[in-house]
């Protein structure tokens, strides 16, 4: 549901001919926060597990409060998001092929999947994938060590925090802030018959990858020494 939704919005925003052509960056900023909820809303019973940098967030503050870390189980949850993703993100193409197929531009083609720089700059991309991915772990944690359970208004809460994550701090790497959305879409763009599509950009696959991962594990181990100290 997530990349269903979410490559579909910057699909119908940015690609010839479709009807949102040219709706622009707040379009596609609340495209994404509503396939946020969307996907936390369709997963609740199993946490709401949809972004491994979250996940890895909330096992490292867990680690912080003495739990055993659930290797296997994060295992299993990887796959299922990646497996997840890759779905999405076809399921997208089938929609907006004949569009994918008019469009000329392949930088167009492959954004609709993936994330990219507007400013290649490896260092600054990653580092500001860690900051936004710490934004939105941290503001996950603090939503749930204030007693708060998994429910359809954590959905909201988070795909309000993605919408200004999104707004404020995307501009310059798209803000993938979850490694499974990122790198399964493109490696759905890698395999898939797209007509004209070049590269899928691998040079770049690594920021989005790691730096959400780094940005969700600093979260889980600073939020409970942040709120306390708030406190």
């Amino acid at each position: 549901m997530l990349l269903l939704l979410g490559g579909g919005v910057v699909a119908n925003a940015i690609l010839k001919g479709t009807k949102g052509n040219g709706g622009g960056w707040l379009l596609i900023n609340f495209g994404w926060g509503l396939a946020v909820f969307t996907g936390v809303l369709v997963s609740v019973y199993s946490g709401a597990q949809i972004n491994p940098a979250v996940t890895l967030g909330l096992i490292v503050n867990g680690l912080m409060e003495g739990a055993t870390i659930p290797w296997g189980a994060y295992a299993v949850s990887l796959v299922g998001q990646m497996l997840g993703a890759f779905i999405g993100a076809t399921l997208m193409w089938v929609v907006y092929k004949d569009h994918i197929d008019a469009e000329e531009d392949p930088g167009k083609k492959l954004g609709i999947f993936s994330t990219g720089p507007e400013i290649r700059n490896y260092g600054l991309n990653f580092v500001t994938e860690v900051i936004a991915t710490f934004v939105l772990v941290f503001a996950i944690l603090s939503f749930g060590l204030a007693g708060n359970e998994v429910s359809t208004f954590t959905g909201l809460a988070v795909a309000l925090i993605v919408i200004s994550i999104g707004a404020s701090l995307g501009g310059p790497t798209g803000y993938a802030i979850n490694p499974a959305r990122d790198l399964g879409p493109r490696i759905a763009h890698a395999i898939l018959p797209i007509k004209g599509k070049g590269s899928s950009d691998w040079s770049y696959s690594w920021v989005p990858v790691f730096g959400p991962l780094l940005g969700g594990a600093l979260a889980g181990v600073l939020a409970p020494v942040l709120l306390i100290a708030a406190a």
